[in-house]
């Protein structure tokens, strides 16, 4: 029986990347966002708050998780960090094994996962697809955002594999240093490519 093939999505902080999975999404590819399903599950009456408030005491309330606070919390201490990691990471391996089965007929689906080198999610996946763009556009783009700062632009990327490695591992690179209509046009003949070959293995 085929299934289909998987791709995951990944690359650095304002390299684009939930741009180009609006851009699969548009061209009809289901696609599973990893950070929306944890903002979910983190929201109020979310599944996880129970789980969370009894392992970071005074974190959530009727809004959900105060996601700031827990950033504090988790922002240099590791041990907490890999607390959280423990109670987040199976919920959304369930969510994303449902998604799955939902979407079992599709030709390709995307896993949209911000750390999929970090936490060795590349390996669970048919195809990595990388988004980069050039530093000064990455930095320009992240410092931009609000409550953003050097230090917390560099700790971020502290954390994140090298933009350079995750080219060097990717099997397809997607150039968001562009134009939208650019890399939309790069998102769609990437999606043909894989359709293409997608139809060839299940017709041998």
């Amino acid at each position: 029986m085929s299934r289909p093939v998987i791709i995951g999505l990944t690359g650095s902080i304002g390299m684009g990347k939930s741009t180009v999975a609006e851009m699969f999404e548009r061209a009809g590819t289901p696609v599973f966002d990893a950070d929306a399903v944890v903002r979910a599950m983190q929201g109020p009456q979310g599944e996880l708050l129970p789980a969370i408030e009894a392992a970071f005491p005074g974190t959530t309330g009727p809004g959900g998780l105060d996601r700031d606070l827990v950033g504090r919390l988790v922002f240099a201490d590791k041990d907490a960090l890999a607390r959280l990691e423990t109670i987040v990471h199976p919920a959304v391996a369930r969510k994303r094994e449902a998604f799955l089965i939902e979407h079992a007929g599709a030709p390709i689906v995307v896993f949209d996962i911000p750390l999929l080198f970090e936490k060795g999610g590349h390996k669970q996946v048919d195809r990595v697809v990388v988004v980069s763009a050039p530093a000064d556009i990455q930095r320009d783009r992240v410092l931009a955002r609000p409550g953003m700062t050097e230090e917390k632009f560099a700790h971020i990327l502290s954390l994140q594999v090298p933009d350079s490695e995750k080219r060097a591992k990717a099997d397809h690179v997607l150039d968001t240093g562009t134009t939208l209509a650019e890399t939309e046009a790069q998102v769609r003949a990437l999606i043909a490519l894989l359709s293409a070959e997608t139809d060839q293995k299940n017709s041998r």
